[in-house]
């Protein structure tokens, strides 16, 4: 059940893709508490400072929302972003 519920947690929305050999991707998922300006701040500092992008957002009927950040791929390793509360 734990497995079953951590997959649909991580698993990409269907129509995005994440092929492209150039970049890196990391989806997150945002809860329906997060305002639209925390949001917003938050993944602007994570652009500033670790040079990831916005690919995608969906928003879904329950407020929360999927974002596709990407960022082109580097030999040395910066942080993956975090928006949680």
């Amino acid at each position: 059940m734990a497995n079953e519920r951590l997959g649909r947690l991580t698993r990409m929305p269907v129509g995005w893709d994440t092929s492209n050999d150039e970049y890196e991707y990391v989806p997150l998922k945002l809860p329906r508490d997060v305002s639209r300006v925390s949001a917003s701040m938050r993944l602007a500092i994570s652009a500033e400072f670790h040079g990831w992008e916005l690919t995608r957002v969906r928003l879904y009927p329950d407020g929360s929302r999927r974002v596709l950040l990407r960022r082109r791929k580097t030999a040395h390793h910066v942080p993956e972003p975090t928006v949680g509360c």
